[in-house]
């Protein structure tokens, strides 16, 4: 099932952002470089589909943006998702940490909610 625009301008945006939970629980990572992660995949996600006019009108009123950031267990679960993503036609960018080739976290273009959610409905909320 593919998740195009919808083209409406009643709808509620909102941009996901899936972090690895393994990172701090049994990596270790400082809490900082986690969000680092996160904030460098939701930056790529935006770039990345700038003209797209989801994300233009999430743009367009930067004091309402509206993010969820969601935990994924681990390294198999994270691309599991980006995968399942892919097939569906739903732009996102897998942020892959360099040089190691470690991926972190993903994030996807706004999207209306309802449009996407099923998709992450077995990640719960990043705590």
């Amino acid at each position: 099932m593919a998740a195009p625009s919808s083209g409406s301008t009643s709808k509620r945006l909102v941009q996901y952002v899936v972090v690895r939970s393994d990172l701090i629980r049994a990596l270790s990572w400082p809490l900082g470089a986690v969000i680092t992660q996160a904030c460098h995949a939701a930056t790529a996600a935006i770039h990345l589909n700038y003209s797209d006019p989801d994300t233009q009108e999430y743009l367009s009123d930067l004091d309402n943006m509206h993010k969820v950031v969601l935990q994924a267990a681990d390294e198999a679960s994270l691309t599991h998702l980006s995968t399942t993503l892919s097939e569906n036609g739903v732009a996102h960018k897998l942020w892959t940490e360099q040089p190691e080739n470690f991926p972190t976290c993903l994030a996807l273009k706004p999207y209306p909610k309802e449009t996407v959610q099923h998709f992450l409905k077995k990640f719960k909320l990043f705590k």
